[in-house]
C-alpha cells in the first residue's frame, strides 16, 4: 500500500481527496501548513506527498527546500498541486527538488487518483531502469545508442523555462541536446544537423508548429525522424491535424514532467 501525506490547508478540499486516496487503496494522512507535513514525514514512512504552495506557517517552496536538504529520504516522491501554474514557478519547484507539478485546475478529484496512480508507476519503473543501468556500468556494458554515440534531440521552443527544463533532463538521461528558440531558426538546424528526434512546440515566432512539421515531412532527409509535439493547451482538433501529418506524440507541456518527456523518448527512439 501507498503512503501519501496530502498538504493542503482547506479542509473540504482535503477531505475529498482524502477519500477519494483512501478508496484508491493508498494509506492517507492530511497536513494543512508545511511545518506539520515535514513533521508527519520525519515520523512516518512516506512514498509520497501532494504539496499545495500557498500553505501556512512554511510554504510549498520552503517546504520542497526542506525535504531534499538531506535529512529526509530522499526517495520520497514530491508532487506539487497547486493553482500557480506560472512557468517560473513550475520551474521553481522542480529546480528546488519537486518530482511533477501539476495545476489544480485540470484535474477532477477522479483525474487526480489517476495521475498519481500512473505516476507512482513511472517512478517504479524508472528505479528499475536505474538499478539496470548501475549494473550496466559497474560490469561495464555499453549504454550507449547503436551509432556509437548518444542519440541526438532537438528541441525548437521558445520559451525559455522549457528549453532548460527539458533539456536538462534529457542530458542527464545520455542524450545530446541541441535547443532552437523560433521556428526558422529550428528548421534550418534540422536541416542542417544530424539528429534522431525532433521536439517541437506548437506556438512560436517566426514559423509555428504545424508548419515546421509540414516542412520537415516534405524533405527526404528528415520526413522519417520522429517528432514529439508539446502545446500549451489541449485542443482535441488541432491535436488531430498534428497527429495526421505523421507525429509520435502530442502532450501539454505544463502536464508532462521532464522524467516523463525522456522516459517517452527513449521509448521512441527504441522502438
Amino acid at each position: 500500500m501507498s503512503k501519501i501525506i496530502i498538504v493542503e490547508d482547506d479542509p473540504m478540499i482535503s477531505e475529498i481527496y482524502q477519500k477519494k486516496f483512501q478508496d484508491a487503496g493508498f494509506e492517507v494522512s492530511i497536513s494543512d501548513n508545511g511545518e506539520q507535513a515535514l513533521t508527519l514525514v520525519k515520523n512516518n514512512k512516506t512514498d509520497i506527498i501532494l504539496l499545495d504552495l500557498l500553505i501556512p506557517k512554511m510554504n510549498g517552496f520552503d517546504v520542497i527546500k526542506n525535504l531534499r536538504a538531506g535529512n529526509f529520504d530522499p526517495d520520497i516522491k514530491i508532487i506539487v498541486f497547486s493553482n500557480l501554474s506560472q512557468p517560473e514557478d513550475r520551474q521553481k519547484a522542480l529546480q528546488l527538488g519537486a518530482d511533477g507539478f501539476l495545476v489544480k485546475s485540470d484535474y477532477t478529484p477522479n483525474d487526480l487518483v489517476k495521475e498519481i496512480v500512473r505516476l507512482m508507476e513511472q517512478y517504479k519503473e524508472e528505479k528499475k531502469n536505474e538499478m539496470n543501468n548501475g549494473y550496466k556500468q559497474k560490469n561495464n556494458v555499453s549504454s550507449e545508442s547503436s551509432n556509437g554515440g548518444a542519440k541526438k534531440i532537438l528541441i525548437i521552443e521558445d520559451e525559455a523555462v522549457f528549453r532548460e527544463m527539458f533539456g536538462e533532463k534529457l542530458k542527464q538521461d545520455g542524450f545530446s541536446v541541441t535547443c532552437a528558440e523560433n521556428g526558422a531558426v529550428g528548421v534550418k538546424e534540422a536541416l542542417e544537423g544530424i539528429y534522431d528526434l525532433f521536439i517541437i512546440d506548437m506556438i512560436m515566432p517566426a514559423m509555428m508548429g504545424d508548419e515546421i512539421i509540414a516542412r520537415l515531412k516534405l524533405e527526404d532527409k528528415t520526413k522519417n525522424i520522429p517528432i514529439i509535439v508539446l502545446s500549451a493547451s489541449l485542443d482535441r482538433m488541432a491535436q488531430k491535424e498534428v497527429e495526421a501529418l505523421g507525429i509520435e506524440g502530442f502532450f501539454v507541456k505544463t502536464q508532462i514532467i521532464p522524467s516523463e518527456l525522456s522516459r517517452r523518448v527513449e521509448a521512441i527512439l527504441n522502438k
